[in-house]
């Protein structure tokens, strides 16, 4: 668990940092409010990354210090896209880890999770409507 979540905490690194990047490169009138959300986003996913920090080391782990790569464009759509994409895999990450923390009975942990995927999905949301694209159900919440 310590390892995936370790994984988890570089994911949260890369969002602070695209964040962070993409709301002070976006020009122009079209994306004024969405790099103020980007901003906001950036600290929300500061909070993840120390939430989920603080359950590595409450697991007995160390946690991770390098982010996984950040992209970059010029393209403000295409930073968007890339936005929503790793909201996209943290999503599906999160769920699976949800389970996995329930099956070996770290019910704080599957909380902790929880609150953070809600977050995500709002991250999601946002950057759906920023790109004018619908956020699709999932598989699982169609089963």
């Amino acid at each position: 668990m310590i390892q995936f979540l370790n994984d988890d905490l570089a994911g949260e690194y890369q969002a602070i940092i695209a964040y962070t990047v993409y709301s002070q490169v976006l020009k122009g009138a079209a994306y004024m409010d969405i790099a103020q959300e980007l901003e906001l986003h950036a600290a929300e996913e500061l909070q993840h990354a120390i939430k989920i920090a603080k359950q590595i080391d409450y697991l007995g782990g160390m946690p991770a210090v390098t982010p996984k790569p950040v992209k970059t464009s010029s393209d403000p759509v295409e930073m968007l896209r890339a936005d929503l994409e790793n909201e996209r895999e943290t999503i599906v990450r999160y769920r699976e880890r949800i389970r996995q923390a329930e099956a070996m009975g770290e019910f704080a942990l599957s909380e902790t999770l929880r609150g953070i995927i809600a977050q995500e999905q709002d991250h999601e949301i946002d950057l759906s409507s920023a790109l004018g694209i619908t956020v699709p159900l999932s598989k699982e919440t169609n089963a």
